[in-house]
């Protein structure tokens, strides 16, 4: 369910507050997302692009922490 935060409000109608906020991602998709790193990282041969993907691995890693 949505909330409409576009409508007119009245004087009357309290402001709504908006809707709790969902994960995008779970944790498996963390764990999923960091073993295609890995496999990425080992076979590429840019090292500038290399620092890219395991700066990423790494912050993908502070949100799933069990990954490995």
């Amino acid at each position: 369910m949505t909330t409409d935060t576009t409508a007119e409000q009245t004087p009357q109608e309290p402001a709504r507050e908006p809707g709790r906020a969902r994960a995008l991602l779970s944790t498996a998709d963390f764990r999923l997302l960091r073993t295609a790193l890995s496999s990425h990282a080992r076979q590429t041969e840019d090292r500038e692009e290399l620092a890219k993907i395991n700066a990423l691995h790494h912050r993908l890693g502070n949100y799933a922490p069990d990954a490995e």
